[in-house]
């Protein structure tokens, strides 16, 4: 780890490491050899995706320089995919390190979520979607990042 003072969780096992090597279910909506993006169970806007690098990285600090680049330009991917399918008037990206920031797992992670209807996204207690509706959203997106792939 590169970071000399953050504060991490203390998450135990790494939680999106499970869900990339399959020991623990989740909706994974792309993954590469460098990136992956998931679709997050805490809905917290209209479509709220989570994009990670693939090899265990615990803040953006630690990123090597070809990993910051590839998880960019897939925080750009997840957010064009955003705007096509849910006709979005706003997208937030945010990604935080610490416990003091708001990091709750130890792995570097953005967030990437269109506005909800009244604007802004949701920072409180949200409904947990089931891997079955996460799976849905997940079809609907991927068929928009097809068609954008195709352009």
């Amino acid at each position: 780890m590169i970071a000399d003072s953050i504060q991490l969780p203390d998450d135990g096992s790494c939680a999106f490491c499970a869900y990339l090597n399959g020991t623990r279910p989740y909706t994974i909506l792309a993954r590469d050899e460098v990136t992956a993006m998931l679709i997050t169970r805490e809905q917290r806007g209209v479509a709220h995706l989570l994009v990670i690098p693939v090899r265990h990285v615990e803040t953006i600090l630690d990123l090597s320089d070809e990993e910051a680049g590839a998880v960019m330009i897939a925080v750009r991917e997840a957010a064009r995919v955003i705007d096509r399918a849910e006709r979005r008037p706003g997208i937030a990206v945010w990604q935080n390190n610490g416990v003091p920031a708001g990091q709750s797992i130890g792995h570097v992670h953005f967030h990437v979520a269109g506005t909800l209807p009244g604007g802004r996204t949701e920072w409180g207690d949200v409904p947990e979607l089931s891997i079955s509706e996460t799976e849905a959203l997940a079809d609907k997106l991927r068929a928009v990042r097809d068609d954008l792939a195709s352009e």
